[in-house]
């Protein structure tokens, strides 16, 4: 799935400028393709039917030697284990609860990373986006939160998602930071012009 282009990315720092505009809120957008390799997803899933695969066989006697099964139980492992690398299966085969624990993980770990917690006022907030887990999340620092509860932002989150889900990211972003900005300037509002950020989108390896 691809990133959002150079222009698609312009549209989204022009997009948190206009909002920063009318609030003392630092607004952070990150985009990353996926959250985690899940490298031993492909291994666990061959390993396992590895093992089940001779048993079943074993269940008609004089089909294979133990030799052979256990060149069965290798086969199945090396085929299945290159099969299941292929990032449309290897989707498919990790729990959605798996996948959006490691989404929020890499959320959580960029809003330290990005220092939103240190903005004058406790007022960051981050939109992170994870594409192949279809993740979602916004985070906002204690200025904020005090201000505007967690409820808020469900909503906005949901719906962009859906925008995710439809590959329409870009959508996505623009939406999303305009709902946003609705909320922070009426509860949020600009007391002096400051940019301790970086506007554009943070688009990660």
């Amino acid at each position: 799935m691809a990133l959002l282009s150079e222009d698609e990315q312009r549209q989204v720092a022009e997009a948190i400028h206009r909002v920063e505009r009318d609030t003392d809120a630092e607004l952070v957008t990150v985009l990353a393709p996926q959250a985690d390799n899940y490298a031993y997803i492909p291994l666990l899933w061959a390993g396992l039917l590895a093992l089940v695969v001779p048993g079943a066989v074993n269940y008609f006697p004089g089909w294979l030697t133990a030799y052979e099964l256990t060149l069965v139980q290798w086969a199945t492992f090396i085929v299945l284990g290159l099969a299941f690398r292929r990032p449309a299966i290897t989707t498919r085969l990790i729990p959605q609860s798996v996948r959006h624990w490691r989404a929020g993980n890499l959320a959580r770990r960029q809003f330290l990373e990005q220092n939103l917690h240190h903005t004058e006022g406790e007022t960051g907030m981050l939109i992170f986006v994870s594409e192949a887990e279809r993740y979602v999340e916004i985070l906002v620092d204690r200025g904020i939160s005090a201000r505007i509860s967690d409820e808020a932002w469900q909503t906005i989150v949901a719906a962009f998602t859906r925008r995710v889900m439809a590959g329409e990211t870009l959508k996505g972003f623009l939406e999303c930071i305009e709902a946003c900005g609705e909320h922070l300037k009426e509860q949020v509002p600009a007391t002096h012009e400051r940019n301790e950020l970086p506007n554009h989108l943070i688009v990660l390896d």
